[in-house]
Parts: C-alpha cells; structure tokens; sequence
C-alpha cells in the first residue's frame, strides 16, 4: 500500500456523475500517479479520455484493476454489492477497495468478506446533482463538501490514512463515521427530501386532474422545492431498497410534522404556526450562514 496517494494508480469503476467526477478531481489536480477508468461501452471510456479524466481506460474489470493501489467502485448501490466479492480475488496484496455509493449498511457488509489481503473502507461524498452521466461531471464537484469514510472493524489505520489523504487531494472534507449512524442521518438529510419532492410533484399531479393550469403556475418555488424528484431513478431505488428501515422512520418522523401543522391550521392557531415557522427559518439560516 502507497504511503500517499499521491504515489497510487487509482482505478475508478463506473464513469458517472459521480464517478466521472472523482477521476476528474484526482487527472486535474494532478493528485495522483495515473487514473484508469472501468466502463461498460468504450464510448465514455473515450469520452473522458478526450476530457483528460482518465490517463487510460478499459472495459475489462479485471484488466482495470490488476494494478491499482486503491479501486473505487463508483456505480449504483446494488451494483457497488454484486461486485465487491466478485473484484476481491483480482486486487493485490494492499489494495485498498473504496466505494462512494449513497448507502453505507448493505456494502460495508459485503466488504466483510472480502479476501484477507485487500483493505475495505466505505465512502460517500455529500455531494450530487440530480443529472446524471458523465458529461455532467465536473472536477470541483466535491470541493469542500463533506466525504464520509466508514471503516470497518478490519481496516487498518495506513488505510484510514490513505483514504482521508484521497478525499483532502480532492479538495474535499473528510468525515469518519460508522455505517449503522451514516445511514440514520442521511435518511434525514438526503433521502427524505427525495421522498418529499416526489410527494410534491404527486400531489401536484394529482390536484392537476381537477385543474391542469395549475402546472402554468409552477415558479421557482416549485421548481426548487421538487428538483429532487428529476434524480436518477435507478440510483434511487437502490438507495431506498438498501436503507428502507431509516427512510421509513424519517417519512414517519415527517408525517407527524405536518399533522402538527396541520392541526395548528385546523385550530386557526396561528400563534403555534409562527413559532413553528420562525424555527425553521432559523436553523435553516444557522445551517446554511
């Protein structure tokens, strides 16, 4: 294992969004000895060779990752699974195997059965776009964005270190945190405001029945509050599927927060609104100052 990535080949697999990103942080910011892209079509493997975020590419796994000194698997969470014990046995002595999927249980998991000389460490940057694919990439994606590392209990410290070193190459944060607490917070943070959009445009759809102008009305507002629920389908499904219990405990936390509102309108209680209101505003000025 490489003391610094700076000394590392980094293997990224899938050449998304996310992944797109990642090689083109680590090409620009010269952050690294080489970066090998993993892709099913030659097509974007060309493509980010012609944008400069790969120094070579192949669609041939294990050809890939032969040489790699650490191996991201950046594709989505139920993929991210399926490969890791299929990927192990091709890694060398020392490798250290990442991944930067949206969910932590479910793949720290199966990175538990890993081979004995591969080093495993969850990861997922706070960071996204509801587009996807890699010609929405962009390297300064994950500056300053907070990186989650979750290591388990067979990581060694040189891996950590390793790993935190990536994520400050990056320009990025990074933040240590078990899989079990990452996930809980991030039903809260990233996937119940995915819900919720998707509620909105339901309800949206569903009052247009009786009143299509409605859809002539929509503004910013609008536009914002639900640009979530444009996201990718496919990554979403995994992401529920794989954290389903936390997501279901948010939405139920939220459906208890508008009953409340809903009883202060019911009540024309509009002293309890505003208090209701002028907390939220608040935090939300404190989170984002």
């Amino acid at each position: 294992m490489p003391f610094t990535i700076a000394e590392a080949q980094v293997t990224i697999v899938g050449l998304g969004l996310m992944g797109g990103s990642l090689a083109a942080a680590l090409s620009t910011m010269g952050a690294c000895r080489q970066v090998v892209g993993v892709a099913r079509r030659r097509g974007t493997l060309a493509t980010a060779q012609e944008l400069r975020f790969i120094h070579k590419g192949t669609t041939d796994l294990q050809e890939g990752v032969r040489d790699a000194d650490v191996v991201i698997l950046a594709t989505p969470v139920q993929d991210i699974i399926a490969r890791i014990s299929l990927i192990g046995p091709m890694l060398k002595p020392g490798c250290l195997l990442m991944d930067i999927g949206s969910t932590k249980r479910a793949i720290c998991r199966a990175m538990e059965d890993l081979p004995a000389h591969v080093q495993p460490l969850g990861g997922h940057p706070m960071c996204g776009k509801e587009t996807s694919g890699l010609t929405m990439a962009e390297p300064g994606l994950f500056r300053d964005k907070v990186f989650v590392l979750s290591p388990l209990p067979r990581t060694t410290q040189e891996a950590l270190d390793l790993g935190r070193d990536l994520v400050h190459s990056i320009g990025a944060r990074p933040l240590v945190l078990d899989a079990e607490r990452h996930d809980r917070l991030v039903a809260v943070t990233s996937h119940l405001p995915y819900m919720l959009a998707v509620t909105l445009m339901r309800a949206a759809e569903s009052f247009a029945q009786d009143d299509p102008l409605v859809w002539k009305l929509v503004a910013s507002g609008f536009r914002d509050t639900s640009r979530l629920a444009g996201g990718d389908i496919t990554m979403m499904r995994d992401i529920i599927a794989t954290n389903r219990d936390q997501i279901l405990r948010a939405l139920r936390q939220a459906q208890d927060e508008l009953a409340i509102l809903a009883r202060y309108l019911e009540e024309g209680d509009l002293n309890a609104l505003e208090h209701a209101l002028i907390a939220a505003h608040n935090r939300r000025l404190e989170v984002y100052r």
